[in-house]
């Protein structure tokens, strides 16, 4: 294997071909390959594609920290963790940004749509869990030193909702951040073909071999000491036909659909509402050719998806039209976007090396991969590089045990929670006879009771991917199972101690 000299430059041995081969070419694959590039190491880095809707290319692109944010964001101990790295991603960006796009030069793409400024809009169209998630913003701008700042909801540019889902509050957050994620993807792309010890390659296929990790693709066949796997919702079938003995914590999907349209005015912010049940809130990301990104629904899936459903799309652009601007009624649809998001079993991210000696995974980061991927691609490359231990990918070893920062009856508690929620949202008026309200409620709160129990003992299911627990049940507790039997003892933080790297 490589080594490195006394000054931290690789001495690479003849007949690996490479040193580094990266799996996935989203925004986590093509940030670490960067990353690990332009080192100023001599490293010879391979990026490799993957086929299918990954979740990169239909984002919205908001590098948002207390947009994002939840009032479980305060209270559960890796959910904090998840939002401290937030904080330090958004610090990491400015820089990130500078060198890849001076990295790029002249081929840079004309303008990555960059800006800054995002509302926060509590409308008439929401129930208590989006109160709750509203003042937790402010809780966790004072909380982190962001600026928030209230301000009249008639007062925001772009902004023309239906008078019954009018918002009644809203919050400015100016140093929240997004970009058009197709240019960004172009931009980095384009440093990645100025830097000369990268190699881009079409899909391909990776197997182990005594040498280390061997990749099939169109040109032939290229081995490395070290791989990469950064495929998001396509990690364990990745996984499992490298080395059916690897076991990871299953990652699964939340398939999204989102759309672009013709603006029904001008925009320069983003706007959205509160992190809702089972999504990222309605929002609308304004793009570098004046269109309008309306996004997104949210649906658990044991396996990735190839396409929106006619419900999705529904729901979407009747909330779109009612709670944003129902100008977007006349508006052009440009395109219509379908994405894997992924997320790890226990609802958390897999980052950091695996068992087998130089194969690393960077996947399940759900909703958090664009921005928090300049702290994830320098840390897995200060790890890979110099074995450095990092606090921000410790928590998330791969294969650890499930995280359970819920009880199994909060956390019930919390799904019923997220779907009375979505009774608000679709406008569902019940009787008001027999106090079918609170009937209502209860219902709620017995089926996902029943869905908890019918899960494993040491696993509780997080309120985000309840869905699962009874669209699925069997299969999803049989998964849960099935890796409990090969995952460390289940503790209450999920920590157990990383793998050592393979030396570079």
């Amino acid at each position: 294997m490589p080594v490195c000299d006394g000054r931290g430059h690789v001495m690479r041995q003849d007949g690996l071909g490479i040193d580094v081969l990266v799996v996935g070419d989203g925004v986590l694959g093509r940030s670490i390959a960067y990353a690990l590039a332009s080192a100023d190491t001599g490293l010879e880095v391979m990026l490799c594609g993957r086929s299918g809707p990954a979740a990169s290319s239909a984002a919205g692109a908001m590098l948002g920290v207390l947009g994002e944010v939840t009032d479980t964001s305060l209270s559960r101990p890796h959910s904090v963790l998840r939002l401290q790295m937030a904080v330090e991603a958004a610090s990491r960006w400015p820089s990130w940004r500078e060198g890849i796009r001076e990295q790029a030069a002249a081929t840079t793409p004309d303008g990555d749509g960059y800006g800054q400024g995002t509302f926060i809009l509590l409308n008439a169209v929401s129930a208590r869990l989006d109160e709750k998630a509203f003042a937790a913003v402010q809780s966790a701008g004072g909380r982190y030193g962001l600026p928030v700042e209230h301000v009249d909801p008639l007062e925001i540019p772009g902004y023309r909702p239906l008078d019954n889902d009018r918002a009644l509050q809203a919050l400015y957050l100016s140093a929240e951040g997004f970009l058009d994620v197709r240019r960004w993807l172009a931009t980095l792309d384009a440093a990645l073909n100025a830097l000369p010890n990268v190699i881009l390659t079409g899909d391909g296929s990776l197997s182990a071999t005594t040498r280390g990790y061997q990749l099939h693709h169109a040109g032939g066949a290229v081995t490395a000491p070290v791989a990469v796997v950064a495929v998001g919702a396509w990690t364990n079938p990745v996984l499992t036909a490298l080395d059916p003995d690897v076991h990871v914590l299953p990652v699964l999907s939340v398939e999204g659909t989102a759309f672009t349209a013709a603006a029904p005015a001008r925009l320069s912010a983003v706007l959205r509402t509160p992190n809702r049940a089972y999504a990222c809130g309605l929002h609308t990301v304004p793009r570098t050719d004046g269109t309008w990104y309306i996004g997104a629904s949210a649906a658990p899936a044991l396996a990735p998806g190839s396409a929106p459903t006619a419900g999705s799309l529904r729901f979407l652009l009747e909330s779109a039209l009612g709670q944003l601007h129902h100008g977007l009624a006349t508006s052009a649809v440009h395109q219509i976007h379908h994405g894997n998001r992924p997320i790890g079993l226990d609802g958390h991210p897999l980052l950091g090396p695996t068992a087998r000696p130089g194969l690393w995974v960077a996947a399940g980061t759900h909703r958090d991969g664009l921005h928090t991927s300049p702290l994830i691609a320098q840390e897995i490359t200060a790890a890979i590089l110099h074995g450095r231990p990092s606090r921000w990918l410790a928590p998330w070893c791969p294969d650890r045990a499930p995280i359970t920062d819920w009880s199994r009856e909060d956390a019930a508690r919390e799904a019923a929670g997220h779907h009375h929620a979505l009774t608000a949202e679709s406008r569902m008026r019940p009787p008001l006879t027999g106090n079918w309200p609170d009937a209502l409620q209860h219902a709620y709160q017995h089926r996902m009771n029943e869905v908890y129990a019918a899960m494993p003992a040491d696993y509780v299911l997080p309120p985000d991917l309840a869905p699962l627990g009874y669209e699925h049940q069997d299969a999803l507790a049989a998964l849960a199972r099935e890796y409990l039997q090969h995952s460390p003892v289940p503790s209450t933080d999920g920590k157990r101690t990383a793998h050592m790297p393979v030396d570079l």
